[in-house]
């Protein structure tokens, strides 16, 4: 048993052994500016994803896209040989051009080369969890996703994958999916100032399953807000360790992934685990999602 510290409870994924603390990390920050080639200070980097493990984070979100290959390599380097009761979580979908372009490729072709790329670069047999990223930059696009999931199931089957999640997918696309796989998890745009999937969230809870909010901070436009920052003060944090408490309060299906470069805002991200809030400034944040519309 691991004497890691809980960071903000504990959760299940549904149909798996796998328990991961519900404040986890995003790796996608270890990569250069804009995401894409080498970073800047490549052992700032391995320094991170060892305190964070030693800090009691046992879930990991990333993607070979990142880079690309430069995010899981770095994984790689800094944690391999994995321990035991580390979950890392990897999503399919897109690839980068030569100029750092992201573009969006579902083709069965990249699905598959890309599973190949993170089993490779992650020094893997095989992916604890693989999210088909589905949609556009930030919001689901509505129709089938049969086609592309059918070609990770075909891997999973292979033994390459052993759970599959969905990303920036909507809610009849999660049901389309269920009749063809269990889903795990979904990852999804979501922060306390954009609300969409509040119904979302609730449907998914009462099924046990995993809800990740990506760009919980805002994403590369930071969430500015007077309301949080009164909040902030009042409760000596700051703004966006407020943001991710108020998520872990949000439902006890979400699991953070906020990701950083350096340890020492590493440190900040962790401490949310530990941050209470009150029903009464609950209220409070609830309000910034209102004011935003």
């Amino acid at each position: 048993m691991s004497s890691t510290p809980q960071l903000g409870g504990t959760f299940t994924f549904p149909g798996t052994t796998l328990t991961v603390n519900r404040v986890g990390y995003g790796a996608m920050q270890l990569a250069g500016p804009h995401v894409f080639g080498p970073p800047r200070d490549r052992n700032e980097a391995v320094a991170v994803l060892r305190e964070a493990i030693a800090s009691g984070v046992n879930h990991i979100d990333t993607s070979d896209f990142y880079g690309p290959h430069v995010t899981n390599q770095i994984i790689k380097e800094a944690l391999h040989p994995y321990p035991k009761n580390l979950t890392i979580v990897t999503k399919v979908g897109a690839r980068r051009g030569d100029d750092g372009s992201w573009i969006l490729d579902r083709s069965r072709e990249n699905l598959i080369q890309s599973i190949h790329d993170n089993l490779r670069n992650l020094g893997l047999e095989v992916l604890d969890i693989v999210n088909l990223r589905m949609g556009g930059f930030s919001t689901p696009e509505p129709g089938s996703i049969s086609e592309q999931l059918k070609v990770l199931i075909e891997l999973k089957q292979q033994g390459l994958i052993r759970h599959i999640g969905l990303s920036t997918v909507n809610a009849d696309q999660l049901a389309e999916a269920q009749t063809l796989t269990d889903i795990v998890c979904v990852q999804n745009f979501y922060n306390v100032a954009n609300r969409a999937d509040d119904a979302f969230i609730d449907n998914l809870a009462k099924q046990g399953i995993a809800y990740v909010p990506y760009f919980p901070l805002g994403g590369f436009t930071p969430l500015q807000s007077s309301v949080m920052d009164s909040v902030a003060t009042s409760l000596n944090a700051t703004p966006m360790q407020v943001a991710q408490a108020w998520l872990l309060h949000r439902s006890p299906n979400i699991l953070l992934i906020s990701g950083t470069s350096r340890v020492s805002h590493l440190r900040e991200n962790l401490r949310v685990a530990t941050l209470q809030l009150s029903p009464e400034v609950i209220a409070q944040l609830d309000s910034i999602a209102t004011a935003a519309k």
